[in-house]
């Protein structure tokens, strides 16, 4: 007996031999927004108590406990089954997301079906699909290799992986989430060796596909005229891109203090505990504490790319680079979105925003960095 607890120590000391600057900013950025969530949340006890308790209770426990420990699942999990499983991930995270179309199991909300009821629980299929799509882009790009870096049809590989997920979140109405996954894992594709043609043609598509979401759904025009012109809908999105720039501008260099904020008051500012929480953070803790928050991403950013570039392995390199682009894309889309210089794209910020399924897959995808970590050698990415 003792022998068995004096192995499953060892092997669970040896799991933590990740790197610590990894580990810690990462959990610093987690602490610093769970108090600037509570502080957020504020806006909602004043108009609904009973919603108050439970959007703190919910989004405490996810990062505590569920999301702890998805952290250590991914610390400690041979990474080799992400190759050797990529497929059956990725195949699950499709019909996941196919289930949200069935009556009786999804859940209408913001003018879309994104979500599934499972008793007490809500569940976003959508957030299930980012792993998944990195894993496979990263196992087709090292087990095809010279098919699609040779081949007149090198294309179809890619196009193959990403069509059904660009259709499944097309129908969801969730153009943030399909952004994100189809820029990260195109990166992959770029990174893995496709040849120029292909990346052009791709791109070149991709411009299409945009342009054709925007002409045939009216909301996505919509933003894309208030970020145009941001006074053409002063009570729409206009007004939420104002009142957070509103708020960011009322914070100054320090802030007005946590809690201290009026924004998130009396429905000022739209969604204070979701999309719009960086206004918060910049009302509360000013250029100071919103730069701090840039910061901590960045360096998670750079950290992940750092890692990707160290590793050996070529799967897991693209996998860490690709982790590292979803973090680093979703919280661009959503900060550009708060300070004006992008259209609203409606996707969580990182660790911060409100929303169970997107912090717990985040906090997953740290820990699965921090344990591709351990086959790194080298300390510092930063000199």
């Amino acid at each position: 007996m003792k022998n068995i607890i004096k192995n499953v120590l060892n092997k669970f000391k040896s799991n933590l031999k990740v790197y610590k600057p990894l580990l810690f900013s990462s959990l610093l950025l987690l602490i610093f927004g769970l108090i600037m969530f509570g502080s957020a949340a504020l806006g909602v006890l004043e108009r609904n108590e009973i919603k108050f308790y439970a959007v703190i209770k919910s989004q405490f426990i996810y990062a505590l406990l569920v999301g702890s420990m998805a952290m250590l699942l991914g610390m400690m999990l041979n990474v080799k089954y992400y190759f050797k499983y990529a497929y059956i991930l990725y195949g699950a995270s499709l019909i996941l997301n196919i289930l949200v179309f069935i009556p009786g199991l999804n859940r209408y909300h913001g003018g879309a079906h994104r979500w599934l009821d499972i008793g007490n629980f809500s569940l976003q299929p959508s957030e299930l699909l980012k792993l998944p799509v990195i894993m496979m882009t990263a196992c087709i790009m090292v087990k095809y290799a010279d098919q699609i870096r040779y081949k007149a049809y090198g294309l179809l590989y890619y196009i193959a992986i990403i069509s059904p997920v660009a259709v499944l979140l097309f129908l969801q109405k969730d153009t943030g989430t399909m952004i994100v996954l189809i820029l990260s894992s195109f990166v992959i594709y770029f990174i893995g060796g496709a040849n120029w043609r292909d990346i052009i043609i791709f791109f070149l598509l991709g411009i299409i596909g945009l342009a054709f979401i925007i002409y045939i759904r009216p909301y996505a025009m919509n933003r894309v005229k208030v970020y145009l012109h941001p006074e053409s809908d002063q009570s729409g999105q206009g007004y939420q891109v104002r009142q957070s720039l509103i708020a960011i501008g009322q914070g100054g260099i320090f802030g007005r203090g946590v809690g201290q904020g009026v924004q998130k008051f009396s429905g000022y500012l739209p969604e204070p505990i979701a999309d719009s929480i960086f206004a918060v953070i910049g009302e509360e803790t000013g250029l100071v504490g919103s730069g701090f928050v840039i910061i901590l991403y960045l360096y998670i950013i750079i950290i992940g790319l750092y890692i990707g570039k160290k590793l050996n392995n070529s799967f897991n390199k693209l996998l860490a680079i690709g982790i590292a682009c979803i973090f680093g894309i979703q919280a661009y889309l959503n900060i550009g979105a708060i300070i004006g210089v992008l259209p609203l794209t409606g996707i969580p910020l990182p660790l911060i925003s409100h929303g169970g399924t997107a912090l717990i897959l985040f906090m997953l995808s740290l820990g699965i960095l921090l344990n591709l970590s351990k086959y790194i050698k080298s300390a510092s990415p930063i000199s």
